[in-house]
C-alpha cells in the first residue's frame, strides 16, 4: 500500500523551486551540482512545511520536463534526498517526503513553541506576547463571579453569550457603525471565525482573492479548506492596496471571497486609508463578493500622531458586503481565545446554523471575562498596556536589527506587531533554516506568499524586548553568515542556547 496521503503536481513544485533564490557560494566555494541544488530545495521545501510530509512526488520525468533539467538530474537528487531520509520509495507506489529519524515534523503555519523550548530557542515565529496583567487575572476573577446563573444552563450558545453580543454590538456603535446583537455571532478566536465563514461561502474549488503577502495561518487555512487562493500585490512600502489591481482581479477572476486586513497588515503592518477602504467596498459590492475584513490589530496603533480611519464596515453598516472579523487575542492576549464576527443578521443566523455541525459554542469562562473587562473599563486599560509594550519591543528591535544587519531593508509600522523585512538578497527560507541552528526561529517570507513569493523577505514579530532583542537580532546575524556561506544545509540536529 502506498505511504503517501497527498501528492504535488510538477508545476507546482517547480514553481516553488524555481522562486527560491540559489544558495550564495562562500570565498572560493564551487557551485553545487545541478542535482544537489534540486535535493537541497526540495528538503527546504519540507523543512519549511511548504510541501507537506507523506506528500508525493511528481515521477522524475513529470518534474524533469516541468524544469527542464534531465532526467538524470531529477533521479540523482531523488537518490539523495533517499540517503539523507527525506525520501521514501517504492516500486509501483512512487515516491513521497518524509523526515529523518529525530528531526520534528515541520510546521505548516505559524504554531507557537512549546513553553518548555523557550529558554533555548528565541521564538520570533509567532507575533502573540505575553497576557497584560493584571487584567487577565482580574478578568477572570470577574467572570467567575458572574458564572454561577450559566452553570444552572446547557452552556452551549452557538450564537454567543447574549451579553457578550450586546457589549460588541454597543461597541461597534460607538465607533459609528449601528450594530444590533443580532449582527454579531462570538467564535473561538479570529481563525474560528474565519474558517466558519470560508466553509458558508467558499466551498472546496471556490477562488478567495487574498493580499500578497498576507497572513500565513489564514492562507494554509484556506488551502486545507480546498479554496483557490487569488493573489493581489500590495503597494510598495507602507501604502497599503494597489486598488486598481483589486478592481481587475475581482472583475476578472470574480472571487467568491476576498480576505484583507485594512489595519496594521499582518505581516507589512501597512495601514489602508479611508478612500481606499471606500472604494475597495464599492469594487467588492460591484463584483458580488463578499470582503472578509480582519481587524485583529485594529487597536494596536503605536504611535501618537497616527490618525484612523474609519472601519472598513462603516462603508457596508448593514453588513451584506463587509464580514468583520475581530478578536481578543492581539489585543489582549492569545490564550483568551474569544473572536466574533459582524456582518447582516440573515449572514449571522446562517452561520450559527452551519456551527452545529461544527463546535457548537465558544467557551462561557472566557466569554464572561471578556465581557466584564470590556463593561468595566480594564480593556481600555490592558490594550493601552498591550500597546506600550508592543512599541517598546519594537523600538528595541529595530535598533538591533539596524546595528546588527544595516543591509536589511524596513519600514517601521505605526502598529500592529509585525516588521516586514527584505534581507540584502538572502534565502528567506535559509535564513529560516539556519536560524533554527544558532537559536532563533523565525519565519520566512514564502508563508506569507501563494507558491513560493517573498523569497527575499522574513517576518519579525514585536515580541522580545530589551536584551532578548539584542540578542535575537546578533543570532539572526549569525544564520545570515552561515547562509552567505553556504552553511545553511544539512540534517544534523539544532544547537542548544539559553536565552
Amino acid at each position: 500500500m502506498a505511504q503517501w496521503t497527498s501528492a504535488v503536481g510538477a508545476a507546482q513544485l517547480a514553481r516553488q523551486l524555481q522562486a527560491q533564490q540559489p544558495r550564495p557560494a562562500g570565498p572560493g566555494a564551487r557551485k553545487p551540482p545541478a542535482y544537489r541544488a534540486l535535493a537541497d530545495g526540495i528538503r527546504l521545501l519540507v523543512l519549511e512545511g511548504r510541501v507537506p510530509v507523506a506528500a508525493r512526488l511528481p515521477a522524475e520525468r513529470e518534474l524533469a520536463l516541468a524544469l527542464t533539467v534531465s532526467r538524470t538530474t531529477v533521479a540523482a537528487a531523488y537518490e539523495a534526498l533517499r540517503t539523507e531520509g527525506f525520501l521514501e520509495s517504492r516500486r509501483g507506489a512512487g515516491s513521497w517526503t518524509a523526515v529523518p529519524a529525530g528531526n520534528p515534523l515541520p510546521a505548516r503555519g505559524l504554531e507557537p513553541l512549546p513553553p518548555e523550548t523557550l529558554g533555548s530557542l528565541i521564538d520570533l515565529g509567532c507575533a502573540a506576547l505575553p497576557a497584560p496583567e493584571p487584567w487577565l487575572t482580574r478578568g477572570v476573577q470577574g467572570a467567575l463571579e458572574e458564572l454561577p446563573p450559566y452553570a444552572h444552563t446547557h452552556g452551549d450558545y452557538p450564537a454567543g453569550l447574549p451579553a457578550l453580543r450586546a457589549m460588541l454590538a454597543e461597541r461597534y456603535t460607538a465607533r459609528g457603525i449601528p450594530t444590533m446583537p443580532e449582527q454579531i455571532m462570538v467564535t473561538t478566536g479570529a481563525m474560528g471565525a474565519i474558517d466558519a465563514i470560508c466553509h458558508l461561502f467558499a466551498g472546496r474549488g471556490e477562488r478567495i482573492a487574498v493580499e500578497s503577502p498576507s497572513y500565513a495561518n489564514i492562507l494554509q487555512l484556506m488551502r486545507e479548506a480546498g479554496a483557490r487562493l487569488v493573489p493581489v500585490a500590495m503597494s510598495e512600502g507602507l501604502g497599503s492596496w494597489d486598488i486598481g489591481r483589486w478592481r481587475q482581479v475581482l472583475r476578472d477572476a470574480a472571487p467568491r471571497l476576498a480576505y484583507v486586513v485594512a489595519d496594521f497588515h499582518n505581516p507589512t503592518g501597512a495601514l489602508a486609508d479611508e478612500d481606499q477602504r471606500r472604494r475597495l467596498v464599492e469594487a467588492a459590492r460591484g463584483a458580488g463578493t463578499v470582503l472578509v475584513v480582519d481587524e485583529t490589530m485594529a487597536e494596536l496603533h503605536l504611535d501618537d500622531d497616527v490618525d484612523m480611519p474609519r472601519p472598513v464596515c462603516a462603508f457596508d453598516p448593514a453588513g451584506s458586503t463587509v464580514l468583520t472579523v475581530g478578536s481578543a487575542s492581539k489585543a489582549f492576549w492569545a490564550g483568551m481565545r474569544i473572536g466574533w464576527v459582524r456582518a447582516a443578521p440573515d449572514v449571522i443566523r446562517s452561520l450559527v446554523a452551519a456551527r452545529a455541525y461544527a463546535d457548537l459554542g465558544t467557551p462561557v469562562l472566557e466569554q464572561l471575562g471578556v465581557n466584564w473587562l470590556m463593561r468595566t473599563g480594564g480593556w481600555e486599560e490592558a490594550v493601552s498596556l498591550r500597546r506600550a509594550q508592543a512599541r517598546e519591543n519594537r523600538d528595541a528591535l529595530v535598533t538591533a536589527v539596524r546595528r546588527e544587519l544595516p543591509e536589511w531593508e524596513f519600514e517601521v509600522p505605526k502598529g500592529g506587531l509585525t516588521l516586514w523585512v527584505r534581507t540584502g538578497g538572502l534565502s528567506g527560507s535559509r535564513l529560516a533554516e539556519a536560524g533554527e541552528r544558532v537559536g532563533v526561529r523565525v519565519p520566512s517570507g514564502p508563508r506569507f506568499g501563494v507558491d513560493g513569493a517573498f523569497e527575499g523577505y522574513v517576518r519579525l514579530p514585536f515580541t522580545v524586548g530589551g536584551p532578548v532583542a539584542d540578542e535575537a537580532a546578533s543570532r539572526l546575524a549569525a544564520a545570515a553568515r552561515r547562509v552567505e556561506a553556504g552553511l545553511g544545509g544539512g540534517v544534523e540536529p539544532p544547537r542548544t542556547f539559553v536565552a
